[in-house]
């Protein structure tokens, strides 16, 4: 644990900032595959499924949890499916 005061701050930021990463990256997971699943068996709500995965991703995107590149790969490959 760091001693000085400022650096204790960044620790406790650091902590914070990883849990809302974490849960965010982990919240488009979801929704990525929750579109495949509803894709492979041609479910009737694929389209809300599809238009949830790529706001996820692009919310992803926009707080740099992912790279813009990714970004376009995984939801040109979510519009082949669709």
């Amino acid at each position: 644990m760091p001693q000085i005061k400022s650096a204790i701050k960044r620790v406790k930021q650091q902590e914070k900032a990883n849990v809302r990463n974490t849960s965010q990256r982990s919240a488009m997971r979801s929704a990525v595959k929750n579109f495949e699943t509803s894709a492979a068996n041609n479910a009737d709500n694929k389209e809300d499924m599809f238009r949830t995965a790529v706001r996820a991703i692009d919310m992803a995107k926009s707080k740099g949890l992912i790279k813009a590149n990714k970004a376009a790969r995984d939801k040109s490959r979510l519009a082949k499916m669709n």
